[in-house]
């Protein structure tokens, strides 16, 4: 069976289907050694201009003319909601590894009933817990998110060892087999490759980054995604989260301060970081966009629960809440009540492949040994728009350099997506209309968003 797009013969070469596309990059001339003058240069700018449609990006205003350059969208206008869309995942590369800081995120898929005297259940069954960022965060300022942050020493100390203690032990926690590590973007260190502040950890990555999100969604939602210590974990169904404990805001205000206060608390209550309800889902990393500082590699992982649990947002990073199913999640987004980042309505729109919250629990555990792909988008700028390409689409070149360049061509989007046919690509149109287009078979046991096609009429 072929895949919808899928060339028949021989397959064009990848500088092939980036010259058609007009989206050629501009390589630095690399030699094997300073004593190699003979290694072959890539063509000058003028000549991939002429022949390609590139438009080379200079530092200085991004392509060197004054005001909007080609292919970045508008600026979006003054107001809070305007500025919810104003930074997406942004910031230059610094050559060390250090300067990608390691995260992780938690979707909380809830089931959900209609309250009232007749059970009612909607079409996707479950609902996601959507955190409001406050308009005051340097990062994605107002954007809607999942629970999660930044990985803290804290959270890989030996000091958890004795909690998880006598049923629980390294290497894995009982997690289950390791899965494969996913592949690493050239110039990047590999998945697990501990920071420079993190040597002799006592902790798996598996469970340090599990932890991580525990923690980020009790300080930021006031979740506690925790279970008895000492227990085993228990039949493979969706869990609960732990009522709140008295002096809840005390304690929020102590693990906010200093991170490991979140183990005097679990240690308070009796309790471990309930590891084993957190399955892996995806890894994504920002993408290169001029102008911005900050970056991330970060561990998304999918919890299930059986219900919702209360909600109380810590009115610092975050200001609003709500429970939405994928497609409510997307209506508001397009209607301009929220604003997500490009990763968040890809996952969503993902999780809309889900009819009920039992399916998606029942795939997470099925493909448990399979381990999360890990992504660092493409960003493709256009005459009128920008594309975040992922792996396997046909203009994804995996290259060191589109750490810190993009793809720059001036066509418009529309002739872009014309001349193409393997897709696995968000087309950005402006900061509240995405469309997504998937034409490529996912890889390890895990789905794909279906393609999502915004109307002209919002375009």
């Amino acid at each position: 069976m072929t895949v919808p797009g899928q060339r028949l013969g021989q397959p064009l070469s990848r500088e092939s289907e980036l010259a058609r596309a007009g989206a050629t990059p501009l390589r630095r001339c690399r030699t094997s050694s300073p004593a190699s003058p003979s290694a072959q240069c890539p063509p000058g700018p003028e000549f991939l201009a002429r022949h390609t449609g590139l438009q080379p990006l200079v530092r200085e205003g991004r392509c060197g003319r004054a005001g909007r350059c080609p292919g970045a969208p508008a600026a979006p206008e003054p107001g809070a909601r305007k500025q919810r869309a104003a930074a997406a995942m942004s910031g230059p590369l610094r050559p060390s590894p250090s300067s990608w800081r390691r995260a992780a995120s938690v979707v909380l898929a809830a089931g959900w009933t209609h309250p009232g005297p007749t059970a009612w259940s909607p079409a996707e069954g479950f609902r996601l817990l959507l955190l409001q960022r406050s308009p005051r965060q340097g990062f994605m300022p107002g954007a809607h998110v999942f629970p999660g942050g930044v990985l803290d020493a804290a959270d890989r100390s030996a000091d958890w060892l004795r909690l998880f203690e006598p049923h629980h032990a390294p290497p894995r926690f009982g997690l289950g087999p390791a899965p494969p590590p996913p592949s690493a973007f050239p110039g990047l260190p590999a998945a697990g490759a501990t920071d420079g502040d993190a040597g002799g950890a006592a902790l798996p990555d598996d469970v340090a980054f599990r932890i991580c999100a525990i923690r980020e969604a009790f300080e930021e939602a006031g979740v506690l995604l925790l279970r008895p210590r000492g227990s085993r974990p228990s039949a493979p169904e969706p869990g609960r989260a732990l009522p709140p404990p008295p002096g809840l805001a005390a304690w929020r205000a102590r693990v906010r301060r200093d991170p490991r206060h979140f183990l005097r608390l679990c240690a308070h209550l009796d309790c471990t970081p309930d590891v084993w309800a957190l399955h892996d889902w995806s890894a994504w990393l920002t993408p290169f966009v001029v102008g911005g500082s900050r970056r991330f590699d970060t561990a998304f992982f999918l919890c299930c629960l059986r219900e919702p649990p209360p909600v109380l947002p810590d009115q610092a990073e975050v200001v609003g809440y709500q429970w939405s199913s994928p497609s409510e999640a997307t209506e508001s987004f397009i209607s301009e009540e929220i604003w997500l980042a490009p990763p968040q309505f890809y996952e969503i729109r993902r999780l809309q492949n889900f009819a009920s919250l039992s399916d998606l629990h029942k795939f997470c555990l099925d493909r448990a040994i399979e381990g999360p792909e890990r992504w660092l988008p493409i960003t493709c700028l256009t005459a009128d728009g920008r594309l975040q390409l992922l792996p396997g689409d046909e203009l994804y070149l995996e290259d060191s350099y589109f750490l810190e360049n993009p793809l720059s061509t001036e066509k418009k989007t529309e002739e872009v997506m014309k001349e193409g046919k393997k897709f696995h690509r968000i087309v950005i149109h402006s900061p509240h209309v995405y469309s997504i287009h998937v034409t490529v078979q996912s890889k390890c046991k895990h789905v794909y968003p279906k393609n999502y096609v915004v109307s002209k009429s919002r375009l």
